[in-house]
């Protein structure tokens, strides 16, 4: 393939559909950077605000912004094909990561389908027991999700697939933040953290009992609560706080 110019019409579509099936804020942001076409990224009126809220209009824009790079410098070609190429994969595998500085890894999950959607900056999951005394708390975590700006949403908020953990899995795929309540030592809550961390999830631990934080995570800083009404208020206000920092750093990382 020769990169010294122009992509055909077929080329074009085909990092065009690459792009919009994983590129995130980051991607765009650090692809500018390198073809030197920052600013017409960040300028453009519509390319990262329809990539963030998810609309039918964000293929357009993709192909627009492409050819626009490219017609800048046909040389911007071949650099955005090797970054399509090392960030997106065409087999279906999965890159995952938040932060455009780390490391980045690629895998293929063989107990779980890979779902069609695109990760959602502002959606927060919460993986806790379904028990309805658990109920306040949930309501507590959504409203503290609503004041700084998120959605939020918890397994059983779904129906998608067959199996709950299918729906899980695509649930914490596509979440931005997950909230993880370890009171009672929930094993399916132990489980679902790993998934999270895995997949390069900001988690927001939280408990009833300090002694019920796995080992593993009690260096990561977790809210403590109590499970009543002064002790959801508090829950909320600690929530607001780790929620907006985590806003405020997506919101940097959009802008920046």
């Amino acid at each position: 393939m020769n990169f010294s110019d122009k992509p055909t019409g077929k080329q074009l579509v085909a990092l065009k559909n690459r792009i919009v099936a994983c590129f995130n804020d980051s991607n765009w942001i650090e692809l500018g950077t390198l073809t030197e076409t920052h600013d017409m990224i960040k300028s453009h009126p519509r390319l990262l605000r329809s990539l963030s809220w998810g609309d039918e209009d964000y293929d357009g824009h993709v192909l627009t912004v492409l050819k626009a790079m490219i017609d800048a410098n046909t040389r911007n070609y071949a650099i955005i094909h090797d970054y399509v190429s090392r960030h997106c994969p065409e087999s279906g595998e999965f890159i995952s990561s938040h932060d455009e500085d780390q490391r980045k890894i690629t895998f293929t999950p063989t107990v779980f389908k890979i779902p069609d959607i695109k990760p959602n900056p502002n959606l927060i999951s919460v993986m806790m027991s379904f028990d309805v005394a658990m109920n306040d708390v949930y309501e507590t975590i959504k409203s503290a999700a609503k004041a700084t700006g998120f959605v939020c949403k918890r397994a059983d908020d779904i129906w998608e697939d067959s199996t709950v953990m299918q729906d899980v899995f695509s649930l914490i795929f596509e979440s931005y933040i997950v909230v993880c309540d370890f009171s009672g030592r929930n094993a399916n809550v132990f489980y679902e953290a790993g998934i999270a961390h895995t997949l390069g999830k900001y988690i927001v631990p939280i408990t009833q009992n300090t002694d019920d934080i796995p080992f593993d995570l009690r260096h990561h800083r977790y809210v403590h609560y109590l499970n009543n009404s002064e002790g959801c208020k508090s829950l909320e206000i600690e929530l607001k706080k780790r929620f907006q920092t985590l806003a405020d750093k997506k919101t940097k990382l959009l802008w920046s």
